[in-house]
């Protein structure tokens, strides 16, 4: 572990409040990998700089930045979308139909929340019967907090109502000039019939394009995963290749 000062965007001095590389382990979405995975806590960072470490292949959760690490696996590679060019398929106009009309989508700042709360426990649970994710520990409120809502700058929680019910919850941090960044999306099981992942996709792509960004970032595609492969649906989109340019999907 190491710890480590920059200067921000403003002259701010950063302190960085850890930097380390986990030991590898089992793969969460591959289970026949070893995983590795880089971490860096700041204690302040602007939306500019984080950005930057963004388009260098780093995600975030609240203060603390990852990306993988992995010696002999480059599966996880970042994605994002063309807006401006983006076009729905079939599938993707269906999900359109069955929600615009239905649903409300409210924007504001995260807030703590029991139905937020409630909604996150219950997709997790649904998650770990039908996907086998990992079971959530004891402590999964302040889990939630602090990977949600304690955020080094001003982030997006956009709220999805179904007659009045919270049905969708995600995690959006803007990032002019780069784009839109979703960080993380759940949504109620009782409604998976309505492809809700999908429609809040496509909701992101729509509000970038109205904010006049170029990009909606995805975070990690892995093609071998279903619960991470959806991503390259929504097209045309680029990912970043591990020699760190952003090439248009491959299809891979």
């Amino acid at each position: 572990m190491d710890r480590r000062w920059t200067e921000s965007a403003e002259g701010q001095p950063l302190q960085s409040r850890f930097h380390f590389l986990a030991h590898p382990g089992a793969c969460g979405y591959l289970p026949e990998q070893t995983s590795r995975m880089e971490y860096e806590q700041f204690a302040r960072i602007s939306a500019e700089e984080y950005a930057a470490r963004m388009l260098g292949g780093w995600r975030r959760f609240g203060r603390c930045l990852f990306r993988p690490r992995c010696s002999a696996c480059d599966a996880c590679r970042p994605i994002r979308v063309d807006v401006r060019r983006f076009s729905p398929n079939r599938s993707q106009r269906r999900t359109r139909a069955r929600n615009e009309h239905d649903l409300t989508l409210t924007i504001a700042s995260p807030r703590p929340s029991a139905e937020s709360l409630d909604l996150y426990h219950r997709f997790h649970a649904f998650q770990e019967t039908a996907k086998g994710w990992p079971s959530q520990d004891d402590n999964d409120a302040a889990s939630f907090a602090e990977s949600f809502l304690d955020n080094p700058f001003p982030t997006e929680e956009w709220r999805y109502t179904l007659d009045g019910r919270l049905v969708g919850l995600g995690f959006v941090d803007h990032l002019p000039p780069v784009g839109l960044s979703a960080i993380y999306f759940v949504h109620d099981p009782d409604e998976r019939a309505r492809s809700l992942g999908t429609w809040n996709v496509l909701r992101l792509i729509e509000e970038t394009a109205n904010r006049g960004l170029p990009h909606l970032y995805l975070g990690y595609y892995i093609a071998d995963c279903r619960s991470m492969a959806y991503k390259s649906a929504f097209e045309p989109n680029e990912t970043r290749s591990p020699d760190g340019l952003w090439r248009p999907f491959a299809g891979e």
